[in-house]
């Protein structure tokens, strides 16, 4: 059967120093913010899925964003090389957890830089996009990562938003979601929905029609319960005055067969 596992990783005490990008600074309440992240992952747990807690990094203020650090494919966990240079050291204790998870582990080698967070999984497409973290030849080298296995890699322009994630993710039925004014080129993905919130375009898949969406987006959880989703909401406000959301703060192993 495949797994259902998911990285996770606690929040640095240095949480509120993480980086902004596309957003003001406000003030993070790093006790609270844990105490989100601890019902975020109590939600995947409530839903099947085992969790594995990544060795924190204290010293790394958006180490929590975990998704950032690896992709998978398959059984092929992708080790990243972050954007922002401040960021590579939250790889290391990630690269162990997959590797005892006997995952097949492969590197993005310098010039590349890749986020996690710019590449949505569609199926066997695999978008990526192409922005202010991730260069082309990161670009390339998932490509020469993950098409042999039969994957199709699509590059994705990213200019409104941090991460390819940040502006769309997948329904179970592979229609893509996001909110216009935050996505570069809606026409490159075949089926599009387009969603009343910004925070609306971020859902992560439970299994079956389960969605795992932010409190923030109740006018989209409205909207795809109408179209039969069963969705599950959370609160993490404070992640997401650092540009985070229910997507970056797992990464779902969903291939590995035991």
């Amino acid at each position: 059967m495949p797994s259902k596992k998911a990285l996770v990783r606690r929040p640095s005490p240095r949480l509120a120093e993480g980086l902004v990008t596309h957003v003001e600074r406000e003030k993070v309440d790093v006790g609270l913010a844990v105490e989100q992240w601890e019902a975020y992952v109590e939600a995947l747990r409530a839903h099947d899925w085992e969790t594995v807690e990544v060795d924190p990094e204290d010293d790394c203020p958006d180490s929590v964003f975990v998704e950032d650090t690896v992709v998978m494919y398959k059984n092929v966990a992708l080790i990243t090389r972050p954007g922002a240079e401040s960021r590579r050291l939250e790889t290391v204790g990630v690269e162990e957890a997959v590797a005892r998870l006997g995952c097949s582990v492969n590197w993005i080698w310098e010039p590349g830089t890749l986020d996690g967070g710019d590449v949505l999984k569609v199926g066997d497409t695999v978008y990526v996009g192409r922005g202010g973290r991730t260069n082309a030849a990161g670009v390339q080298q998932v490509r020469a990562a993950f098409e042999p296995l039969g994957a199709r890699v699509v590059a994705v322009p990213v200019s409104k938003v941090l991460h390819l994630k940040s502006a769309v993710t997948a329904l179970p039925n592979g229609t893509v979601i996001g909110h216009i004014p935050k996505v570069d080129r809606p026409s490159l993905f075949p089926r599009f929905l387009s969603v009343p919130e910004e925070s609306g375009s971020h859902v992560v898949l439970l299994g079956g029609h389960k969605l795992l969406m932010a409190a923030s987006a109740p006018k989209t959880a409205e909207l795809l319960t109408d179209l039969g989703h069963e969705v599950v909401t959370v609160d993490i406000g404070e992640f997401e005055k650092l540009e985070g959301c229910v997507t970056c703060l797992s990464v779902r192993l969903r291939e590995l067969y035991a």
